[in-house]
C-alpha cells in the first residue's frame, strides 16, 4: 500500500514538473526579480522584435533580435514629434532611423571584436542586452529615452572576466546631419551621434569601464544640448518607478500583476509636450503631437485619476479643452483628430461618434478625478455632445454616425452599436455628474429619461440573432458576428450577456490573438478584445473570463512580441500604440474590481474575483480625491471589502458575490 502511494505521489510529481516546464517553454520570456522581464537566448534563437519606449520630446522603436550566429542585430527608429516637416499632417513628426553598431569598432588588445554573443535581454521599461565579447570580456548595454530631452541615450559597460588586463580602443564618434530646410516647418534641424568617455582604455581583471552614445535633435538655431546619459537614465527609472508604484495590482497570478504594471508604463509614456500642451500620442511612428476622440478621449483618459499620474491627468484635461474649441451653435461634427501640436484637425472619416466617445471618456474622466473645478470646466462639452448625440437619434431612437472609430475598415452602417453605447454611458455618468455640480434637477432628471429610453431603443434596433447567437446587429442588416459586440457589457446593458459572451468566446470570433473584428477574418484589433474582457468581467462571469485574459496576458508579455498590448494585425503589424494599455488596465479597474464611478468622491464596486483566488487587491489607488487601498478576500461564500486609507479602515464590509459596495469619501 506505501509502495503504491508513493509510486503515485512519484508519477504525481513527474506529471506536475514536466507540466510546468511545458509552461516555461511555451513563452520565450521569464520573469526577474527587478520587475521586469528576460530572454535568455540559450539555443531560443534566431529571434527578432520591437518595442516603443518614449518620452516628452522623443519616441523610438528599437528593433532588436538575435542572428542565427548569436549576434546582435539594432537599430533604432527615433521621431521628433515637435520637429515638424511639411506637410504638416498628422504623420508629419521627423523619424530617422540610426544602425550604428558602436560595439563592432571596438578594438581589444589591438583586435576588432569578431562577434557580440548575446547572453540575454532584458526588458523593465528600458532595453537592455548582456552579451560576451571575444571570450573574456562581458558587454552590458543599455537603452532609453530621456524623460524630459529630445534625447535617446545608450549605455555600455565592458567589464574584463579575464585573467589579465585587457586594453580597449572605443571609437570616438561624432556626427551630425541637418535636415532638408525646405521640408521643415522650422527649416532645417540639427540630428547628432555622439560617444562620451571614449578613447584608449586599460582595464584590468574584474574592472570595468563606461562609455556612452546620444541621440539628439533639435533646432539649427538652439544650442546642441550637453547630456549626461546617468542623469537621463536615472530619470527613467524614477519615472517607472512611479508607475510601479502607484494602482498596484496584487493577485496570486503573477503573469497578470506583472502584464499589468507593464501597461502601465506603455499607457504614461506617451505623452508628448508640444506648443498645445501636453498631447498623449499612440505613436506607431505615425501618431504623436496629436490627439483623437477615440485613443485619448474615450479610452485613457479614464484611466489617469486612478493611477495618480499628474502629467497624463494633465494631458488629459488638455485634451477635452483641445476639443472644446470645436463646440458650436450649429452643432457641425466634432473633429475626430487635433493635429499637429492642435495648430490643425483631420476628420477624413466623417462623424465616427466623436461626440459620444469625448461625452463618454469626459464625464468618467471627471467623475473619477474628483476635482470640482475641473468637472465645472468640462460639463460645457459634456453637455454640448450629449445634445449633439441626442440631435443625430434616428427615428428608431439611436445614433446617427458616418463610421465608428475603426473609420470605414469594416462597415458600420448608417447607426453602430458603439456610438450609442457610449452616449448611454455618457447620460449615466452625466447624471451622476450633474448632481454634484449642482445643476437643475430638470436637466439631470432628463438625462436619466433619456437613458432609460436609449437602453431600451438599443435592444430593440440591435438586438438580433446573429450566427446562431442572440446577441447583436453591429448595424442594421449585419448579419456577420463582429467584435464590437463586447461594448454593452462594458456599459452596464446585460440583457444579451450570457448570448454574447458565448459569441465572443466562439470559434467564429476568438483567435489565439484575442478577438477577430469580423467572423471569418484574419484581422484583429487589441481594443476590441480588451474592451471584450472588460464586458465579461463586468458582467460578472469571471471564470470565463479569466482563462482568456491568462492567455492573451501571456501572449502579449511573454511570447514572441512583448511586452505590451498592441494595435492590430496586419494593419501596422502589431504597433505598441499607447492606448491599448491603457485599455488593458481598464480590464481590472472597472471590470475585475468592478469600480464604477458615481460622483466626485463616490463610486459602487463590484469585485469578480475568480474562484480560484483567495483574495485580491489594488493599493495606492488615486481618485474621487483621495489616495486609498482595495482589499478582496474570501469569506467562505462571501467576500470581505476593505478600502484603507492614511493607514485608517474607511470601510470594511462583508457582501455576497457578484454584490456591489457603495463608497463616499469625505471631503
Amino acid at each position: 500500500m506505501n509502495k503504491l502511494l508513493l509510486t503515485l505521489i512519484f508519477l504525481l510529481t513527474l506529471s506536475w514538473v514536466v507540466q510546468s516546464q511545458e509552461i516555461a517553454n511555451k513563452y520565450r520570456w521569464d520573469f526577474d526579480n527587478d520587475g521586469g522581464i528576460t530572454w535568455k537566448i540559450g539555443q531560443n534563437f534566431p529571434h527578432s522584435d520591437n518595442i516603443e519606449m518614449s518620452g516628452k520630446y522623443l519616441s523610438a522603436v528599437v528593433r532588436y533580435g538575435v542572428t542565427d550566429d548569436n549576434s546582435l542585430v539594432l537599430t533604432r527608429d527615433i521621431v521628433w514629434p515637435m520637429l515638424r516637416t511639411i506637410p504638416n499632417n498628422t504623420h508629419a513628426s521627423l523619424t530617422r532611423t540610426f544602425d550604428f553598431n558602436t560595439v563592432k569598432h571596438i578594438n581589444i588588445n589591438g583586435k576588432p571584436v569578431k562577434n557580440e554573443e548575446v547572453t540575454s535581454i532584458h526588458l523593465d521599461g528600458k532595453l537592455t542586452v548582456h552579451s560576451n565579447l571575444n571570450g573574456n570580456m562581458e558587454l552590458k548595454h543599455v537603452l532609453s529615452p530621456s524623460t524630459d530631452l529630445p534625447v535617446f541615450c545608450e549605455k555600455f559597460v565592458l567589464v574584463n572576466k579575464g585573467n589579465s588586463k585587457v586594453s580597449v580602443e572605443i571609437p570616438n564618434l561624432s556626427t551630425i546631419y541637418e535636415t532638408d530646410a525646405a521640408k521643415g516647418i522650422d527649416g532645417s534641424y540639427r540630428l547628432s551621434y555622439r560617444t562620451k568617455n571614449a578613447g584608449n582604455k586599460t582595464i584590468n581583471p574584474g574592472d570595468s569601464v563606461v562609455f556612452y552614445t546620444s541621440i539628439s535633435g533639435g533646432l539649427i538655431s538652439t544650442p546642441e544640448l550637453i547630456i549626461d546619459v546617468e542623469k537621463e537614465l536615472q530619470k527613467r527609472d524614477d519615472l517607472i518607478s512611479l508607475f510601479w508604484n502607484n494602482l498596484v495590482l496584487e493577485t496570486p497570478n503573477d503573469t497578470l500583476n506583472k502584464a499589468f504594471a507593464f501597461a502601465k508604463i506603455r499607457a504614461s509614456e506617451s505623452i508628448y509636450q508640444t506648443k498645445g500642451g501636453p498631447m498623449h500620442g499612440p505613436g506607431g511612428l505615425s501618431y504623436y503631437a496629436a490627439i483623437w476622440a477615440n485613443d485619448q478621449a474615450e479610452y485613457v483618459n479614464p484611466f489617469f485619476p486612478f493611477l495618480g499620474y499628474d502629467y497624463g491627468i494633465e494631458s488629459a484635461i488638455n485634451s477635452y479643452r483641445h476639443f472644446a474649441r470645436f463646440m458650436n451653435d450649429d452643432y457641425k461634427p466634432m473633429p475626430s483628430s487635433i493635429i499637429a501640436e492642435g495648430t490643425d484637425i483631420w476628420n477624413g472619416a466623417g462623424d465616427r461618434g466623436d461626440a459620444a466617445m469625448i461625452a463618454y471618456g469626459a464625464a468618467r474622466f471627471a467623475l473619477a478625478l474628483g476635482d470640482k473645478s475641473v468637472a465645472e470646466e468640462l460639463w460645457p462639452l459634456i453637455e454640448w455632445c450629449l445634445e449633439y448625440n441626442r440631435r443625430n437619434l434616428n427615428n428608431k431612437g439611436v445614433v446617427n454616425s458616418d463610421s465608428d472609430e475603426l473609420e470605414g475598415r469594416f462597415p458600420a452602417g448608417k447607426a453602430n452599436l458603439c456610438t450609442s453605447s457610449l452616449y448611454y454611458d455618457a447620460l449615466i455618468s452625466a447624471s451622476y455628474l450633474g448632481e454634484n455640480l449642482g445643476i437643475k434637477k430638470s436637466q439631470i432628471k432628463k438625462y436619466t429619461s433619456e437613458a432609460v429610453g436609449l437602453k431600451q431603443n438599443i435592444e430593440n434596433y440591435f438586438g438580433a440573432n446573429v450566427m446562431g447567437f442572440d446577441t447583436y446587429q453591429y448595424y442594421d442588416g449585419n448579419d456577420i458576428l463582429r467584435a464590437w459586440i463586447c461594448i454593452p457589457l462594458t456599459v452596464n446593458i446585460m440583457q444579451r450577456k450570457d448570448a454574447t459572451i458565448k459569441a465572443l468566446f466562439s470559434p467564429q470570433l476568438w483567435t489565439e490573438d484575442g478577438l477577430a473584428t469580423q467572423s471569418g477574418e484574419k484581422t484583429f484589433w487589441d481594443r476590441a478584445t480588451l474592451y471584450a474582457l472588460r464586458g465579461v468581467f463586468a458582467a460578472g462571469e469571471t471564470e470565463r473570463g479569466l482563462k482568456f485574459l491568462n492567455d492573451y496576458s501571456s501572449r502579449r508579455l511573454l511570447g514572441e512580441h512583448v511586452p505590451y498590448p498592441v494595435e492590430a494585425y496586419p494593419e501596422g503589424n502589431q504597433r505598441h500604440l499607447s492606448a491599448e494599455s491603457g485599455l488593458y488596465c481598464r480590464i481590472y479597474t472597472e471590470g475585475l474590481f468592478g469600480i464604477r464611478p458615481t460622483g466626485l468622491n463616490s463610486l459602487v464596486l463590484t469585485p469578480n474575483i475568480p474562484d480560484e483566488w483567495d483574495k485580491m487587491a489594488l493599493k495606492n489607488v488615486h481618485g474621487f480625491g483621495k489616495v486609498f487601498d482595495i482589499d478582496v478576500k474570501r469569506m467562505g461564500q462571501k467576500l470581505k471589502v476593505v478600502i484603507t486609507s492614511e493607514n485608517k479602515i474607511l470601510k470594511s464590509e462583508l457582501i455576497a458575490k457578484k454584490s456591489g459596495i457603495n463608497i463616499h469619501f469625505n471631503k
